[in-house]
């Protein structure tokens, strides 16, 4: 699909998308109802998920450890990180 006026391609809107919340839960899509489950959480119509203390562990141990990680790594090596890093990245063919 191409637009007329600007001769680019267009994606076709995929409806069925809903975004994910950093845990991976289903969250709404839209600012409306992003508002009323906010408001359903408040009134307590709906239980928001409480991580799990394995989980929670993990993660303030990867808050603590990246930064000390880095501090230990020298100049030339972050960059040579940063650099392997961007290659692997950018030379994945892209999703259609």
């Amino acid at each position: 699909m191409k637009s007329d006026a600007l001769g680019i391609p267009i994606q076709p809107c995929d409806s069925s998308y809903m975004p994910r919340g950093p845990r991976g839960e289903r969250r709404p899509a839209d600012v409306i109802g992003n508002a009323v489950h906010v408001m359903q959480i408040a009134t307590g119509e709906v239980q928001d998920e409480q991580r799990e203390p394995g989980k929670e562990y993990a993660r303030k141990g990867g808050l603590i450890g990246g930064p000390k990680r880095a501090a230990k790594l020298s100049k030339k090596r972050r960059s040579e990180i940063a650099k392997k890093a961007a290659t692997s990245r950018w030379s994945k063919p892209k999703k259609s």
